[in-house]
């Protein structure tokens, strides 16, 4: 498990040793075909910063290479805001004073029908809370189930789940799982979790390794950006763990996302640091100099000058006219967020602007190049 190998690297060892990163350290990086995780410590040291143009440069020429010049489009939907964590950021804290809500079948399935009419959306993303007395398998299952006449690309955002418990959404259609760490700093997890089942440090991280045990096609994974000061240590962990789950389930597809910190509803949790959009920038080129073949997701967390400025030098996947708050493209739409978005365009008006920046938007399937708007 995961766990394990963490407990071998020092967040403090690890945080000097990116700080101590040279100008020669980043130009040997860029000089290499493939890179290990001391030279992902380079590209993202802020040593770095001085060479964003042959970066970007190289992150745009591997991402063409790998994948063209598309970009993969999903849309999420949010089906219940029900939680029982604490989450000391997260809109839906489970002491927030707020309407709590989990989708009937009938509201799921209105909101399936709402959805194909902004966009030929096959790529969905079932989010919901932790809540598994309320809203467990069982729940994600009969989604997943309603979800399969209407998508043909099934993703979740959900709590971690057993082995077992992926391999029988597999059955149900499932073909991804995104799952964000928050923060690969132990020491201060509970800060941001002090209670319910998220606290739990080791049962989060080794959920990645339930994924792959159980097959999973596709993992993603993330660090919320803010939650840490040393930002750069948390991505340079998640690169750790990215290639420990490549070693180990070489089958599986990865992708990952670097999302900052926005206002949630309960407004208390400061933000630790606020991420540049340089650095963002840098981290994203990094990423994928460091990776040539993973997926690198913005959400519409993210600008829309930002998100098109991207999607030409590495981003590959993104998000378009999401609502964060459960039914919220037909059965609630005026209900609370769990973020606040960025990026407030159509789905019709990214994929205008993507293609007038000569790339091409995918709509059909996050594995495959097609566009359901005209052209192939």
């Amino acid at each position: 498990m995961f766990s394990e190998e963490l407990e071998k690297i020092d967040w403090e060892e690890t945080t000097k040793a990116i700080y101590s990163k040279t100008e020669n350290d980043v130009l040997r990086a860029l000089g290499k075909e493939h890179c290990d995780v001391d030279d992902f410590m380079a590209l993202v040291s802020p040593a770095a910063s001085k060479y964003l143009e042959p970066m970007a440069q190289l992150s745009k020429k591997y991402t063409e290479e790998r994948f063209g010049k598309t970009i993969s489009m999903f849309i999420p939907l949010y089906i219940t805001n029900s939680c029982t964590n604490s989450c000391v950021y997260c809109g839906f804290h489970i002491s927030n004073p707020m309407a709590r809500t989990i989708l009937t079948e009938e509201e799921i399935v209105n909101e399936y029908k709402a959805i194909k009419k902004l966009a030929p959306f096959e790529n969905l993303l079932l989010v919901t809370g932790e809540n598994p007395a309320k809203a467990g398998v069982p729940y994600i299952a009969r989604a997943l189930d309603l979800a399969k006449p209407y998508f043909s690309n099934l993703k979740i955002e959900v709590m971690p789940l057993k082995t077992e418990e992926y391999a029988e959404l597999k059955e149900h259609g499932l073909n991804g799982v995104i799952c964000f760490q928050e923060t690969y700093n132990k020491a201060h997890y509970n800060i941001y979790h002090p209670r319910g089942m998220k606290s739990k440090f080791e049962w989060r991280v080794n959920g990645f390794d339930r994924m792959g045990q159980a097959g999973v096609h596709s993992i993603g994974m993330g660090v919320l950006i803010g939650l840490e000061k040393e930002w750069r240590t948390d991505i340079t962990m998640m690169a750790y763990h990215l290639r420990y789950l490549q070693k180990h389930y070489w089958k599986t597809k990865y992708s990952v996302n670097f999302p900052r910190m926005r206002p949630a509803e309960n407004e208390g949790f400061q933000p630790n640091v606020i991420m540049s959009d340089r650095e963002l920038a840098q981290v994203t080129f990094a990423m994928r100099i460091f990776d040539h073949d993973v997926d690198i997701s913005y959400s519409t967390r993210e600008p829309a000058y930002i998100r098109d400025h991207m999607a030409a030098l590495g981003v590959t996947t993104m998000s378009a006219e999401s609502k964060t708050e459960p039914g919220g493209y037909y059965t609630y739409p005026q209900a609370l967020e769990q973020f606040h978005i960025s990026d407030d365009r159509t789905a019709v008006e990214v994929n205008a602007a993507l293609k007038h920046i000569g790339r091409e938007p995918v709509w059909k399937d996050w594995d495959a190049s097609f566009d359901l708007f005209g052209s192939k």
